[in-house]
């Protein structure tokens, strides 16, 4: 471990544990992203980290016709509106999944909405898209493809709360059309439980007039579309082969799931918390029990992007083991701290070195 990992790493355990641990999640997160998004503006320190996180290019991969710098990157959720691009490749992350961001500019759901499952490694969250919309994160995208050492750039598009499920398609659309062209991927969300009757967009009556049109819409950017944990086997296999059948470049596998089983948090207290989507540690095994079964129904080139109790950089190669062709992680990056995508590439770059 290099002393500025160590020495980062350490003071943010001192800082989680006696501040962050005891301030409102949401309110944390906001104070984190802050000093991400002030990163690249301070050269010296900026330069040093990005140093010191930087991938192994062995680590690289060409997929959907985008070369990654590394197998790892950021799911969407921590940077809701497109504002903090720079600085978290600087701290490491091969790819950053952006939103989601829908049509309309729209608050979310009342607080408290982001709830921490300490003992579980994990969070609940009922945050409901909140964002400032696809015309402002347009902007902001546009500055950020602007930078030559920026990361891959994934968009992840949902469906506006204020629109009805029937005309979810031109919602849709009205988002790929303003993003698209700033995206090197965008990512079709229809898996959050966080929307009322998003997840219904899972059912392939629904879900192919929406991904047909979308990646009609989306020129040559790749579109992909994400899924929940909660699918039956049947569901995944349909949805796999439908994402092949339409010409989409990959799966993203999987979002939050509305399972409570095995916490170790006492079940109480989870009750008090309330509906939302629970990720990390938990839903690590049924992620990667859903990456398994969509890597089995698509052809061996097609993208496979697994999410979902990532924390190590053993779970990072578990997934690849199994499949996946990318690999992001969220939750995690909470608890972990902002030498998390540092030490996993450190410690990839020790094993490709080893082979």
């Amino acid at each position: 471990m290099s002393g500025l990992e160590s020495l980062v790493r350490a003071g943010y355990g001192v800082v989680f544990r006696s501040v962050f641990a005891k301030m409102d999640p949401e309110r944390a997160h906001h104070v984190a992203f802050a000093v991400i998004r002030l990163l690249p503006r301070v050269p010296f320190a900026a330069g040093a980290i990005e140093r010191s996180a930087r991938p192994s290019a062995e680590d690289g991969i060409t997929t959907m016709g985008i070369h990654f710098p590394s197998r790892f990157g950021l799911a969407a959720g921590f940077d809701k509106d497109a504002k903090g691009i720079t600085g978290l490749g600087v701290l490491g992350f091969g790819h950053v999944e952006v939103g989601t961001i829908t049509a309309r500019a729209q608050p979310g759901n009342e607080r408290p909405r982001l709830f921490r499952l300490i003992a579980d490694r994990a969070l609940i969250n009922r945050m409901g898209f909140n964002n400032h919309g696809a015309a402002k994160a347009a902007g902001r995208l546009e500055k950020a493809r602007r930078n030559p050492g920026r990361p891959v750039i994934g968009v992840n598009i949902g469906k506006s709360r204020v629109v009805s499920v029937e005309d979810a398609v031109e919602d849709y659309l009205e988002s790929t059309r303003i993003l698209a062209p700033f995206a090197d991927y965008l990512a079709v969300n229809v898996s959050s439980p966080n929307t009322p009757g998003l997840r219904g967009l899972q059912e392939l009556d629904q879900l192919r007039p929406l991904l047909a049109a979308v990646h009609d819409a989306a020129g040559r950017t790749p579109v992909l579309v994400k899924i929940a944990p909660d699918l039956t086997d049947e569901q995944i296999d349909a949805i796999a082969g439908l994402a092949v059948e339409l010409g989409l470049a990959g799966v993203i596998a999987t979002n939050t799931t509305i399972e409570r089983g095995g916490l170790r948090t006492p079940d109480d207290e989870v009750r008090a918390m309330g509906a939302g989507g629970l990720s990390g540690a938990p839903v690590a095994a049924r992620s990667l029990a859903v990456l398994r079964r969509v890597r089995a129904a698509v052809p061996a080139g097609f993208c496979v992007i697994a999410v979902g109790g990532v924390t190590s950089e053993a779970d990072v190669q578990a997934r690849i083991e199994a499949g996946a062709t990318l690999v992001q992680g969220y939750t995690a990056f909470l608890y972990e701290g902002p030498t998390w995508a540092m030490r996993i590439n450190r410690l990839r770059r020790k094993r490709l070195r080893r082979r």
